[in-house]
């Protein structure tokens, strides 16, 4: 059961993207990253040390999957909801 933990979290650490390439992934902009990130309404991050910010590849799936709606009501009210 050790070993197992052992390789989930290893196998985390190596899918850590830094703020560049998780937007580069979700297509934006290190900035608009930085002010998600500020705002609360961005995916969830990990901070490493004092100052090192990283993204887990599950965390930045799971917020392109809660960008998800069915129309652009569905998706206003999501952001009144923020």
């Amino acid at each position: 059961m050790a070993k197992q933990q052992d390789a989930n979290t290893v196998s985390s650490l190596i899918a850590l993207r830094t703020t560049p390439e998780a937007a580069a992934y979700l297509k934006l902009k290190p900035s608009t990253m930085d002010q998600l990130r500020w705002t609360g309404r961005g995916p969830r991050f990990v901070r490493i040390g004092g100052r090192s910010i990283r993204y887990r590849q599950s965390d930045l799936d799971a917020y392109i999957d809660a960008q998800v709606f069915s129309s652009t009501t569905e998706a206003d009210a999501s952001l009144l909801r923020h």
